[in-house]
């Protein structure tokens, strides 16, 4: 009978842009051309959150995060081969979703004389196709994952002036949201317990620096896209925003208060400019004119 052998491991499906993370295998432990996910056995003692961070910087060089929960595989080889001898093997594989940040360097192998020689992102089609040869675990994973889902509410407000020439007060979006340097309303996501009124007004002091009186409700919109986030996670986004009519003292000068945030600038921008296409602005921008100006 042959001995048996069971160990537990831990790995991380890391995606982005149609990308996953994967980690070629030594020759010493497959003679051909084989591909895993970065991840390893745990040590004694050592929590499989823990783990996986580790392995996946030995075989990858990233700072991987990873999801609050994780799927299991079971695999059993009744009888196989493990370091020269015939065993009876059982690996149970814990697998985290996981990302790194956005600006990660390419990925490269830190640890010496490892299982795996080499890190690359490949394409998750090529996967799926069966092109790019890869252990059981891969597909196996791939078919279980899906893009972290975020719904996020958020108020904005429409401000404009019709001095010295009619313009509607903006923000630009930065390199940490989505739509990077595209324009949109002043504002963003209301807090747990926090009314959608005093969002706005805490936002637009935030962005813009000046306190603003916020009028009634103008219209509801909500855009739905799939990509990285700045965080670097492959991301479902649903945002739903309410645009309130709002003003501010005649005269203001609007100054970038928040620093390091999604926004990286604030302006007056003059509609005409928004009509004729020569200023990038999202949907709820001309959507929120349009309502203001039937209503008027």
């Amino acid at each position: 009978m042959a001995q048996q052998v069971q160990r537990v491991a831990a790995y991380a499906v890391v995606v982005r842009d149609g990308l996953i993370l994967l980690s070629r295998l030594a020759p010493r432990v497959s003679r051909h051309e084989q591909w895993t996910l970065p991840g390893g056995g745990l040590d004694h003692g050592e929590d499989p959150r823990d783990a996986v961070v580790r392995e996946v910087y030995e075989e990858t060089g990233l700072a991987v995060t990873i999801g609050e929960t994780a799927r299991t595989y079971s695999l059993h080889l009744p009888d196989t081969w493990r370091r020269g001898r015939r065993v009876d093997a059982h690996s149970l594989r814990i697998v985290y979703d996981g990302w790194v940040p956005a600006d990660s360097p390419p990925p490269r192998v830190i640890e010496v004389d490892g299982s795996t020689i080499e890190a690359a992102w490949h394409p998750v089609s090529a996967v799926l196709d069966g092109s790019l040869p890869t252990v059981s675990l891969v597909r196996e994973a791939l078919a279980g994952y899906r893009p972290h889902r975020f719904q996020r509410v958020a108020a904005y407000a429409l401000i404009t002036r019709d001095e010295p020439v009619p313009a509607v007060l903006l923000t630009r979006i930065s390199a940490r949201g989505f739509h990077t340097g595209s324009w949109s309303l002043p504002g963003g996501g209301v807090e747990h317990a926090e009314s959608p009124t005093a969002a706005l007004r805490r936002e637009i002091l935030e962005e813009t620096g000046l306190v603003a009186e916020v009028d009634g409700l103008l219209a509801v919109g909500d855009v739905a896209v799939q990509g990285t986030a700045p965080s670097g996670r492959d991301e479902e986004f649903h945002s739903i925003g309410i645009v309130y009519a709002a003003r501010v003292p005649d005269g203001s000068h609007a100054v970038l208060v928040e620093k390091g945030g999604t926004t990286d600038a604030v302006d007056w921008v003059p509609i005409a400019d928004i009509e004729d296409g020569s200023v990038e602005v999202l949907d709820l921008v001309r959507q929120s004119l349009t309502m203001a100006r039937g209503r008027g």
